[in-house]
């Protein structure tokens, strides 16, 4: 039930973005590949590197926040209301450097969650005993930006510290391919509870991948929020 309610969520935010760009514009469903969704539920973690980098995404490559913003309009890249709200806050800024960032795609099941649902908190707080990081919010837009690809129907949630809307409200960056082209859009998290079976995406560090992490050690089951 939980699980349906978000994706009711989602679903309303791709019905409420329009349609922007030209005709050339990369993220127009006339120029996305159509291929099929291959979702699958992947194992219970044991150690941080059980997770194999799904992507590395670049960050640091355009000076201002604004610049950012153009290339996803030039691109046609379709953003939701909150999207465009938190992109266009003080508070969402990009890299002064430019760095790669290793993403992997983790569902709070994956982590080790056992109930439906779960607190957002807990999910974040999970991905870090495994050695992973939270995203800067700078990757929601760069994964678009560097995403073109991307099978219709997949959604993936920037597991991030959320930005405030003007009026308060706490959001992450959701990363979507819909029926009308790829899209950024936002997901108000000011409830807390998420499913557990929707994925996020966590940064994994180099330490990790290197398997010289020592405060990684193994979670165990049932130590996992429920």
């Amino acid at each position: 039930m939980a699980g349906s309610r978000w994706l009711t969520a989602v679903v309303c935010a791709w019905l409420s973005v329009a349609a922007i760009g030209s005709a050339h514009a990369q993220c127009l469903a006339s120029n996305v590949r159509h291929k099929p969704v291959m979702h699958t539920e992947g194992p219970l973690l044991r150690t941080g590197t059980d997770a194999p980098v799904w992507k590395r995404v670049s960050i640091g490559t355009y000076r201002e926040e604004l610049a950012l913003r153009n290339a996803l309009d030039r691109a046609g890249c379709a953003q939701g209301d909150l999207a465009e709200q938190i992109l266009a806050r003080s508070s969402f800024q990009v890299s002064a450097q430019k760095a790669a960032l290793d993403l992997v795609v983790l569902s709070g099941r994956n982590l080790g969650v056992l109930g439906e649902t779960a607190r957002l908190a807990d999910i974040y707080a999970r991905a870090r005993a495994f050695g992973f990081r939270l995203a800067p919010a700078e990757v929601g837009p760069q994964l678009r930006l560097q995403y073109f690809d991307q099978p219709v129907g997949e959604v993936l949630h920037v597991g991030m510290d959320p930005l405030t809307t003007w009026t308060g409200r706490p959001v992450i960056f959701v990363v979507a391919n819909g029926a009308e082209g790829l899209m950024l859009i936002g997901q108000d998290v000011a409830a807390g509870d998420v499913p557990s079976s929707i994925r996020f995406l966590f940064v994994r560090p180099t330490e990790l991948a290197a398997g010289v992490c020592p405060a990684c050690a193994a979670v165990t089951r049932e130590a996992a929020p429920q």
